[in-house]
């Protein structure tokens, strides 16, 4: 049996391209940073997981997965090989993505989107003058 079942967040937005054949199929990769269940001193604590999805999940990641999100998918574990310009054996591990969705509320997100981003510096504001009011835009 070949089940995976993973939650994490990604770490950037989901790199999709679409095949050259004549259907051309959306395939979306993208890598979730998936904590580790215990920490060791000096390790790592989380494993960055390679995600592969194809088709319509590939539309969906397209359209709705942004860095940071939490999201749990399922799909198959799987492993290749290539050579590379070189002619030196490259091996490959992806989790090959059959189910995707969201792991937390929009809230949730929307908040942790708003911890990564930086905060205004108080000193790029500018004091409006007094009197200035009449010649404003609004109210």
């Amino acid at each position: 049996m070949n089940r995976v079942i993973l939650i994490g967040r990604l770490t950037k937005d989901p790199d999709v391209r679409y095949t050259s054949n004549q259907d051309a199929t959306a395939v979306a990769r993208y890598t979730l940073a998936c904590d580790r269940a215990y920490k060791k001193k000096g390790e790592q604590t989380a494993d960055f997981i390679n995600c592969v999805s194809f088709g319509k999940n590939a539309e969906f990641a397209e359209k709705y997965l942004k860095k940071g999100m939490k999201i749990a998918i399922e799909g198959r574990w799987q492993t290749g090989n290539y050579k590379n310009r070189d002619g030196n054996t490259v091996y490959t591990n992806d989790c090959v993505v059959e189910r995707q969705e969201f792991a937390e509320n929009k809230n949730q997100n929307a908040e942790q989107s708003r911890r990564q981003e930086p905060k205004p510096d108080v000193n790029d504001f500018v004091s409006v003058p007094d009197g200035i009011d009449e010649e404003l835009p609004f109210e």
